[in-house]
């Protein structure tokens, strides 16, 4: 049985936590899906661990769309939610209607998210739920802007901040999102966003107290070379495949294989 929003919401309620991992491919979407992963996020992390961008602003909606593409084909039981790149819906809400509805009729993802809370962001957010595109939103260090807060730093560390990312959180769910992402924020302000939402919380280095937590598969499988320091690995892939590499490539030279 597929994922559903509803579902998710009632997770919440049951104190259940999400989980949530990102895909870029049919393969690596198929294995998450049969693991039994909540939500396969295509996430324009995409960018930098599958294209090799050194961040995820050169990303465009073209090639959002063939990713998205291929995981939509993997996945049969979580519910797919795609990043909208940079520039893809920052201009107008009719500019991300056009993006959203993309990605939803041309990828058959379930819904798209995108960052930022400002009064602006609320408005899309409101124009494309209205028009039925379900959204989910990101707060906290939004990497999309990762220029104007001079690299990936830790938000809402002083008061003023803090109370900023919580009334951009409650402003997008009365605008009709469906779940937030919180990244890189205090556990404590992460929790009191958790406590006063009753959509679930999404967390990626915001502490225990979210409704679920999200990373990057790249850096869950140990395939990054560098990975912020709130990700887990939980495989050394990087190093497991290296070593599988060299051993055929010694298994060839000396003629061991094929025999």
């Amino acid at each position: 049985m597929a994922v559903t929003i509803h579902q998710l919401r009632q997770l919440k309620q049951q104190g259940r936590p999400i989980s949530v991992l990102t895909a870029w491919d049919f393969a690596l979407a198929t294995l998450l899906d049969q693991a039994g992963v909540d939500v396969v996020l295509v996430g324009d992390s995409l960018a930098m661990v599958a294209l090799g961008y050194p961040t995820t602003l050169a990303l465009t909606l073209e090639e959002m769309l063939y990713h998205a593409q291929a995981v939509t084909r993997g996945v049969k039981h979580a519910l797919v939610v795609c990043d909208l790149p940079f520039l893809s819906y920052q201009e107008s809400p009719q500019q991300a209607l056009r993006s959203a509805g993309t990605l939803l009729q041309s990828a058959g993802v379930a819904a798209v998210k995108l960052e930022g809370g400002y009064p602006d962001m609320v408005i899309t957010v409101h124009y494309l739920v209205e028009r039925g595109i379900p959204v989910m939103g990101h707060v906290g260090l939004t990497p999309q802007s990762v220029h104007q807060f001079s690299g990936y730093r830790r938000q809402g560390t002083s008061d003023q901040d803090a109370d900023r990312i919580l009334q951009e959180a409650i402003a997008l769910e009365e605008a009709g999102a469906f779940a937030i992402v919180l990244e890189h924020i205090p556990a404590t302000l992460a929790s009191k966003i958790t406590n006063t939402l009753t959509i679930p919380t999404i967390g990626i280095g915001a502490g225990a107290a979210c409704d679920g937590q999200v990373l990057v598969t790249a850096d869950m499988l140990g395939l990054s070379d560098w990975q912020p320091p709130f990700a887990k690995s939980y495989a050394n892939l990087r190093q497991s495949i290296t070593a599988a590499v060299q051993d055929f490539c010694e298994d060839v030279r000396s003629q061991k294989f094929p025999q």
